[in-house]
């Protein structure tokens, strides 16, 4: 089997977080799991201004704290000329490079490829929440082994809404599952993940998540009085039942950033060279 080589596009600007635990845990898992060749190399984007090149077949940009709307920032630039070039790629390679995109990058992306209105939320979205599948994300790989509803954690002070289909049409993306549906809210429901192009695809929540890692963190005292003092209790411990609910979280951890890696390593290596294990 070939190798193929993951670029992980660290986008947390040097805070504290569970999630690129959680992405590294998942590439390490698909690794000895299915026996697959596999080699990462991370990229400190927002505080080290570090960008990789075309050399890997995978690249995963991580979500992260802050403001994803237009900024003078460093790094961002040099960032979309990145996610430009691998468009452009697969535009003219047989061997294609793929892309998976978590939160703050979906934003990002969405938002310089001006696919939907990227604004601020009324409030933060913070919890662990039914996502609802479109007809497209029924049939779409990465989501197709999941129930409808899929619950995953949400974690956005801002919201990807009002796609633009016309040109969603134009470039070939589409919409594969939204936010809850609230009858009682009079506002757009976000778009929750966009399939970019065959290879390109990201989510506007956390699927990376891991159920057992965040229920340590949640049960941490200052994690606890922090949800909380912020959105109550009842919220603090409907989160902490959904992460001990082997149908929620883990599933969710179980199927969609797996199943991105596994339909990368088909594309990239000879039928006869790659076998999944059971």
């Amino acid at each position: 089997m070939s190798l193929v080589k993951i670029a992980v596009l660290d986008m947390n600007n040097n805070h504290a977080n569970e999630g690129m635990r959680c992405i590294l845990q998942l590439i390490r898992n698909v690794q000895g799991n299915d026996h697959a060749e596999l080699a990462f190399d991370v990229f400190n984007v927002r505080a080290g201004n570090e960008i990789p090149g075309l050399a890997y077949d995978v690249y995963i940009s991580s979500g992260g704290p802050g403001s994803p709307l237009a900024s003078d920032e460093p790094w961002e630039q040099p960032y979309f000329k990145l996610i430009d070039q691998l468009f452009d790629w697969n535009r003219h390679n047989e061997r294609k490079k793929f892309v998976f995109l978590i939160c703050h990058s979906f934003q990002l992306v969405t938002r310089h490829l001006k696919l939907g209105e990227l604004s601020r939320r009324k409030s933060t979205s913070f919890g662990i929440f039914p996502i609802h599948k479109t007809d497209d994300g029924h049939f779409d790989a990465v989501l197709k082994p999941l129930p409808d509803p899929f619950y995953a954690v949400d974690s956005r002070d801002y919201q990807v809404t009002e796609p633009d289909l016309e040109r969603m049409e134009e470039m070939g993306a589409r919409i594969l599952c939204l936010e809850k549906i609230r009858p009682h809210v009079d506002l757009p429901r976000a778009v929750m993940a966009i399939r970019f192009s065959d290879e390109i695809v990201g989510t506007q929540f956390h699927p990376e998540a891991d159920n057992e890692g965040m229920l340590r963190y949640f049960l941490t005292d200052e994690k606890r009085n922090q949800i909380v003092t912020n959105f109550g209790q009842d919220k603090y411990d409907d989160m902490v039942a959904y992460l001990q609910d082997p149908d929620k979280i883990a599933l969710t951890e179980s199927v969609i950033l797996p199943g991105f890696l596994r339909q990368a390593i088909r594309s990239l290596s000879p039928a006869r060279e790659y076998i999944r294990q059971a």
